[in-house]
């Protein structure tokens, strides 16, 4: 994950905001002729942004207009993407209808927001879309009934960088947004897809998923449970966004996977994992061994260590279970959120090469 820069952050726009623009200023030009350029529209909060166009174009009964991303100073993998709507005359009465264009994903699975067989545009910019049609339509006396198909060229590319194909969107990228801003370093678009998988493994029927720090522990769990795709949440650093969404949506079964740093923090008591945002407490650990019995000298080399790993292999070392200690009281920091959901969590913590080193079984 990109670390945040210091000083005031500038905000961007998301795609479904890109794509609403783009439609507006497609569809205006469907119906005059002319490209507004800058196009303003009107997001859920009342916010009235304007958009410079990128590319335009039209014919009889069409009219496309492009928009490049600006997603402020947010490490979002689709800044300067080209989003891309083009509008077509619809049939009378069947209002707006949605289109996936190139590099815009099909949802194939169950518990998404929308339906296998949809394109993969979400139900907040639908609606900015229908609403910005709906405006036109009644400025210039026309019906509103059009076909909108929304494409981001290289957005397949781009979307084997995201978790659309673990959640069984193919062919391309999600149009996502609910207010159509993005905050910088909010990281809404990682946890709403942490949301989103557990809505598929539920939809599917899966009782048993994982959330896992990295791809060493993810793997590790996977080859552990033969867990499908489908049941690996991406927690990444993201431990409270998982347990908190699974606490409303509960799957019987979760494994967390991570390595002994990342599962320190969570024994701690953070639910954010990420280095900028918590700390390994090296007193903490050294209390740990001093319960465990250590020596003072053990116990004070803890204390001053620079790493994790280093305390652990001090452990080690000693036949002093810290690993198993720790994963206890990540669990029951886990089992405290999800509490009363009947959401069992088991631990199981891993060494950099996908080593099982410590383990708090919940089943």
């Amino acid at each position: 994950m990109a670390r945040k820069p210091e000083g005031p952050l500038r905000r961007g726009w998301t795609t479904g905001a890109c794509a609403t623009a783009a439609t507006a200023a497609a569809y205006t030009a469907l119906l005059t002729g002319r490209f507004p350029d800058p196009v303003t529209i009107t997001l859920p909060r009342g916010e009235t942004p304007s958009f410079a166009l990128a590319l335009e174009g039209h014919g009889p009964g069409w009219a496309r207009a492009g928009i490049v991303k600006d997603a402020g100073d947010d490490p979002d993998v689709t800044h300067g993407a080209l989003v891309i709507a083009e509008v077509r005359r619809g049939a009378a009465g069947s209002g707006v209808a949605f289109k996936a264009g190139p590099g815009v994903g099909t949802v194939t699975l169950p518990g998404l927001p929308v339906p296998p067989g949809e394109p993969a545009i979400n139900p907040v910019p639908r609606r900015m879309m229908t609403e910005a049609v709906a405006r036109i339509a009644a400025e210039h006396g026309d019906p509103g009934d059009v076909v909108v198909e929304i494409s981001i060229p290289d957005g397949e590319k781009l979307a084997r960088k995201t978790w659309n194909p673990r959640l069984g969107i193919l062919g391309g990228l999600s149009v996502l947004g609910t207010t159509g801003v993005v905050v910088p370093f909010s990281c809404s678009a990682w946890i709403h897809s942490i949301h989103r998988g557990i809505d598929v493994a539920r939809a599917l029927g899966l009782i048993h998923v994982a959330g896992c720090t990295g791809s060493t522990s993810e793997a590790a769990v996977a080859a552990r449970y033969g867990l499908p795709d489908t049941a690996l949440l991406d927690m990444g650093d993201f431990a409270g966004g998982l347990l908190k969404y699974l606490k409303a949506h509960p799957i019987p079964r979760l494994t967390i996977g991570g390595g002994f740093g990342k599962l320190t923090k969570l024994a701690q008591g953070f639910l954010d994992l990420h280095s900028g945002r918590s700390e390994v407490d090296f007193d903490w650990l050294g209390d740990r061994l001093a319960e465990a019995g250590a020596p003072a000298g053990m116990v004070e080399q803890a204390r001053r260590a620079n790493t994790a790993k280093q305390v652990l292999d001090l452990a080690s070392g000693a036949g002093i279970p810290l690993a198993d200690m720790v994963a206890r009281r990540a669990q029951a920091t886990a089992q405290g959120v999800v509490e009363d959901s009947g959401v069992a969590v088991e631990i199981l913590v891993f060494d950099r090469q996908g080593g099982l080193v410590g383990a708090a079984h919940g089943w």
